[in-house]
């Protein structure tokens, strides 16, 4: 007679896996929407913010600075308005990925908005030379400084968050997604510039535009900035934790320590990058003025159409580099903008003017040009592991911001060789070459599983 089997202890019910939480690299929807849309906007205001100064005040200068100075001081001091920024990105990028990776992404995405949109809100109400002399500049310069600590900040949590949530095979086009507001960012400023040009003077410095006119689109950004506040406030939500990874107090240190090649190529795609985008953004317009003698409001269209241009082409980007790869990509891209960004740009200031010519060629320029940053959101995040993440994508992104932003310094040494408006045209193509040589150092990163650091090139 065969012993039964000694009683045991009743188990509970299997969960019912339809209300189980979302498994592993399947996270809940509905949080997936709310971060995708709160970094396309944050992305959006982010670059709203930072082209501010290139479009909206560039008919506007004279406000700030006496009308006794030479055409190349006010030159230099123009472009510093706009480099001041770029330098305070990278610091914001190390304080605010710090913070990021040990208190969390959602807090420090907040304190960055708040911070940038306080200081926007000051820019409007700056007085002029007029009233305070060289201060005017002065303080122009530095308010753009912090703005750029706190922008710096922005991007480094809220991209990264928005990576986070997305599943792996629609990161591409998410990334391409939020990345496009950058060009529709300077499309929007432009077309708002545009608009305002054609309401009111802009000639002499107690115009209504030099005077009053330029504030409110800087007014208009830091609404935005509120509007940005309250929708991470009430909307978004901390990604989950394994997919944050575990906290380090020192990720900045751990970051240089441990990951130093993964940073360095890092550092020579996103320098072409940047290269690429200031001659774009900040060197163009200026050439559409000066030597193809288009009027303000035709410089403003031309930009319009180039960045729009930009901004669609971002989407068609993103998907190409989830279908071939990041790496394909960008060692591709590289060379189209050696080829075609720079020729393009070539053959406009060639030209010898004419609007429909610079709408069509600046079309092709907007495409080949800033086209890297459509994946790259998506790229740079797959590149470093959760605790180091945002400090990784930050430091990344924006310390190679610093060598291009001294653009200017560089296309004056240039003129010795070459004529002025061929000089950009030569450094889009020494871009195209550091993003090819980029992609080209850098790993595959399209699979990385961004819960298991086992997947992430960084650490092989």
């Amino acid at each position: 007679m065969s012993t039964p089997p000694p009683a045991t202890e009743p188990q509970p019910a299997a969960p019912d896996e339809s209300r189980a939480a979302p498994p592993r690299g399947g996270p809940d929807s509905a949080k997936v929407r709310a971060a995708v849309r709160g970094g396309t906007l944050a992305y959006f205001v982010d670059q709203f913010d930072i082209y501010l100064p290139i479009v909206v005040l560039a008919p506007a200068m004279i406000y700030f600075q006496s009308a006794g100075l030479s055409s190349s001081t006010t030159a230099l001091l123009s472009s510093l308005v706009f480099a001041s920024t770029l330098i305070g990105r990278p610091l914001g990028a190390v304080v605010f990925g710090h913070f990021a990776d040990t208190v969390g992404r959602k807090r420090t995405t907040l304190v960055a908005v708040g911070g940038f949109g306080v200081v926007t809100l000051v820019i409007a109400c700056l007085p002029g030379h007029e009233t305070i002399g060289t201060w005017s500049i002065g303080l122009l310069i530095a308010l753009r400084f912090v703005d750029g600590i706190f922008l710096g900040g922005e991007y480094t949590t809220a991209v990264p968050l928005a990576m986070e949530w997305s599943p792996r095979h629609k990161r591409g086009l998410y990334a391409s997604v939020i990345t496009s507001t950058s060009p529709a960012a300077y499309a929007v400023i432009a077309a708002i510039t545009l608009l305002m040009l054609n309401l009111m003077s802009s000639t002499g410095l107690h115009s209504a535009y030099v005077q009053w006119g330029w504030r409110v689109p800087f007014l208009i950004g830091a609404v935005l900035a509120a509007v940005l506040f309250r929708y991470y406030l009430t909307q978004v939500h901390e990604p989950p934790t394994e997919r944050t990874g575990e906290r380090h107090k020192l990720p900045f240190l751990r970051l240089l320590a441990q990951y130093p090649k993964a940073l360095g190529q890092v550092f020579v795609l996103m320098t072409g990058t940047w290269l690429a985008t200031n001659m774009q953004a900040a060197v163009t317009p200026a050439q559409l003025k000066s030597h193809l003698h288009l009027s303000s409001e035709q410089v403003t269209l031309t930009m319009l159409v180039m960045n729009s241009a930009a901004a669609l082409s971002f989407p068609v980007f993103g998907v190409l580099s989830q279908r071939i790869g990041r790496r394909r990509f960008y060692i591709g891209y590289g060379l189209a903008v050696l080829l075609l960004g720079s020729g393009s740009y070539s053959l406009l200031m060639a030209s010898g003017g004419g609007l429909g010519t610079a709408l069509g060629l600046g079309a092709l320029i907007g495409v080949f040009t800033v086209g890297t940053f459509g994946p790259i959101a998506a790229y740079l995040t797959e590149r470093f592991p959760a605790g180091v993440r945002s400090t990784g994508y930050g430091v990344g992104y924006s310390l190679a911001l610093i060598a291009p932003a001294f653009y200017q310094f560089y296309l004056q040494q240039l003129e010795g060789v070459m004529a002025a408006h061929v000089a950009p045209a030569a450094l889009i193509g020494l871009a195209g070459l550091l993003i090819s040589l980029g992609g080209f150092l850098g790993p595959e990163t399209k699979d990385v599983d961004m819960a298991d650091d086992r997947t992430i090139p960084a650490l092989s």
